[in-house]
């Protein structure tokens, strides 16, 4: 039953762009109705028809404790009886900075209100920084909505390019080509094609801004030859941008810089760094943070930066973090348990899958792998994703409603809603073949 979800919908259409605040919610890659949520609580969404669904999205991934984690909670309430906003510092984002510095290495921090802000701030400091124009990023992967990085920008940008009746480097209509111009592009997990743009142009790079996990064209890892590539960019004064709005304490409380041994010069983050409340960051070492506003020449602002409410989240959800160290190894042990499930159940329907997971990320390929590449995830069939998607929908699964994202899971997640989750999908697959077959 979705009755309410259809009248939302339609409802939405009539007052908001596609009846959705963000592109991905409106189901348009797997085709159907978008469910419009009520509530949640733990591991699960009940959605306006009162349906419970087993949410494998986590708010796109800042969900890690689980909905309505009681100390999140506590510290949200507690912030909000003294006020929602300020316009003026407050103690919180103080404490927030202190335990965002210690815990990834980096010196200084600015807060922001969104990834987006983040990534295109990190950006700016790093062309005043370095006196060069010129970003270089990888097809595939997203760093938010900002002009000069909307080019290749993977996930729902990946379905955009019909929208724009041809494959031009803006992956949006309405960026100027001189603007996206000044971004670079290169393949991801491919050394010698960097190797090869840093020979030509390295002296004409600001920045490289990566994500050390990419989550926008499907989960892909980077090998260690093209770390040690993206590292050796630093000997010709380019700064290295990891992107961490995805990966930050989701991958090891010092993300996947820590995880994966990453030397990056400036770390974004977002999601779990808010609780699930609109927040980003920025940080690096003091000499170039020194450059932002009003120590430096660089000018930043946000009415809304270092919301109190926002920083009780996110201290709330560090703190949790920290002093659970396990939780970690018990989501990551879930999603390895939930991997060898899907394999083995599209294997026994005969269906050729992909999966590719690290720590609690996890994409599921509908295609034979290995995919390393954003060229390797493009091949898969969307198609069958997209019928395989509405099966588990059916059976009380929320998954990523697209090919080309993570899955992510959570400290809430446990051997029911595994179980579940499961059977769920070998029925799922069973209901492929069977339709493949007819």
């Amino acid at each position: 039953m979705t009755e309410k979800s259809r009248w939302l919908y339609e409802t939405a259409q009539r007052v908001i762009p596609g009846g959705v605040n963000s592109p991905v919610r409106a189901f348009k890659s797997v085709g159907g109705s978008p469910r419009f949520i009520q509530s949640a609580f733990g591991a699960y969404l009940i959605d306006a028809d009162g349906n419970r669904l087993i949410d494998y999205i986590g708010s796109w991934g800042p969900m890690i404790l689980g909905h309505q984690h009681s100390h999140v909670l506590a510290a949200i309430q507690s912030a909000l009886t003294e006020g929602v906003s300020f316009g003026a510092p407050n103690a919180r984002e103080v404490e927030l900075a202190m335990m965002v510095t210690k815990l990834t290495g980096t010196e200084k921090v600015r807060f922001v209100s969104s990834g987006t802000e983040a990534t295109m701030s990190a950006l700016r400091l790093a062309r005043a920084v370095t006196g060069r124009d010129y970003i270089l990023k990888f097809r595939g992967n997203y760093h938010g909505h900002a002009d000069g990085l909307l080019v290749e920008a993977g996930s729902g940008l990946m379905t955009n390019e019909q929208k724009l009746q041809a494959k031009s480097a803006p992956s949006s209509a309405g960026v100027p080509q001189a603007y996206a111009g000044l971004t670079l592009v290169a393949d991801y997990n491919d050394p010698e094609g960097l190797r090869q743009i840093l020979q030509s142009k390295g002296n004409t790079i600001a920045a490289i801004i990566f994500e050390p996990v990419v989550g926008n064209a499907g989960v892909l890892i980077p090998t260690a030859d093209f770390i040690d590539v993206l590292h050796s960019a630093k000997e010709q004064g380019i700064l290295l941008i990891a992107d961490e709005v995805m990966t930050g304490f989701r991958l090891s409380m010092g993300g996947a810089t820590e995880r994966l041994g990453l030397k990056p010069d400036i770390i974004t983050w977002g999601k779990i760094i808010g609780g699930g409340l609109p927040v980003g960051a920025y940080g690096a070492s003091a000499e170039i943070m020194d450059f932002v506003s009003p120590m430096g020449p660089v000018y930043q602002a946000g009415t809304l930066s270092g919301n109190p409410l926002a920083m009780a989240a996110g201290i709330g959800t560090l703190q949790t973090l920290r002093d659970n160290p396990g939780i970690y190894e018990q989501i990551e042990d879930y999603t390895e348990r939930l991997e060898q499930g899907l394999l083995l159940a599209a294997a026994q329907a005969g269906i050729s899958v992909c999966v590719n997971r690290i720590g609690s990320m996890l994409t599921m390929f509908f295609t034979e792998g290995p995919v390393t590449t954003y060229q390797d995830a493009v091949r898969s069939d969307t198609r069958l994703f997209g019928l395989w998607f509405h099966e588990m929908l059916n059976r009380g699964v929320y998954w990523a409603p697209s090919q080309f994202e993570s899955i992510f899971v959570g400290a809430a997640h446990n051997e029911r809603t595994l179980e579940h989750t499961i059977q769920a999908a070998s029925s799922a697959f069973l209901a492929l073949q069977a339709q493949t077959q007819g």
